[in-house]
């Protein structure tokens, strides 16, 4: 055989299909919910994934405040950032950020499941959390994905 009959196909920009998903948090547990979103976004649940564009689809995640931790985490876990100032490093538990935006919890952990790099950011611009459970994109018909079904 002196030719291929078959070849790699890479996916670019214009030949990605992205979807508008729809994913309820309710009586999710943090983790499990942050990986799977993240797999989404990504679009590695997609036979035509390439590493090095945005083939994901845009989450919409509802339902925010009724997100689980499980253990003592709601106490034990802590979120840390520094002001920049000498002595400006400041600690969050997971309940005083749950109390200030529930939406944070979620966005962080997504956040932190997502390359650390210019694609990253451009698909952290491609989850969209709220809290409750009306969302401000109906126009573009979301499709529901149940998170206990998908692998």
């Amino acid at each position: 055989m002196d030719t291929l009959s078959y070849k790699t196909i890479s996916a670019n920009k214009t030949t990605v299909n992205k979807e508008w998903v729809l994913v309820n948090a309710e009586g999710q547990t943090l983790g499990r919910l942050a990986s799977k979103v993240a797999i989404l976004i990504r679009g590695k649940h997609k036979p035509n994934f390439t590493p090095h564009v945005d083939c994901g689809d845009n989450v919409i995640v509802i339902n925010a405040e009724k997100i689980n931790l499980s253990g003592n985490k709601w106490s034990d876990k802590t979120y840390i950032r520094h002001t920049g100032y000498p002595g400006g490093q400041r600690t969050l538990t997971a309940t005083e950020m749950f109390g200030k935006d529930p939406a944070r919890l979620i966005e962080k952990s997504v956040k932190g499941m997502l390359p650390k790099n210019k694609l990253g950011a451009a698909l952290f611009r491609n989850l969209n959390v709220f809290v409750g459970d009306k969302h401000s994109h109906e126009a573009q018909k979301p499709k529901t994905i149940n998170l206990n079904d998908f692998n």
